[in-house]
């Protein structure tokens, strides 16, 4: 289970109901998809939902929905991201930032 949890790094996992189901979220799109190719849970009947949206700031969103089953358990994953680009940082702020993080 922790293989397959971890193959795409999810940015939160949540105990959805106790020895039966988890929910995963991811911090993108692609990362989801990436996570269910990965695992072998992209299916054919696979239950999945994207939807378009905006924000209370405004702000135009993807948010995407899967729920595979893997032996027994049910996975409620997620993920949701703006699409306008704003927002994201450049490579040599995120590169400082962290740095700083590390230093600090």
């Amino acid at each position: 289970m922790a293989a397959l949890l971890l193959l795409a790094n999810p940015s939160h996992i949540y105990v959805h109901t106790e020895g039966v189901a988890l929910s995963v979220k991811f911090d993108s799109v692609a990362d989801l998809k990436s996570w269910l190719n990965l695992a072998g849970l992209l299916e054919p009947d696979l239950l999945m939902s994207e939807r378009q949206g905006t924000s209370d700031d405004g702000r135009p969103y993807l948010a995407v929905h899967a729920y595979p089953q893997w032996h027994g358990w049910e996975f409620y994953a997620s993920a949701r991201e703006f699409t306008d680009g704003r927002g994201d940082l450049d490579t040599q702020t995120a590169g400082g930032l962290a740095a700083l993080a590390v230093t600090g």
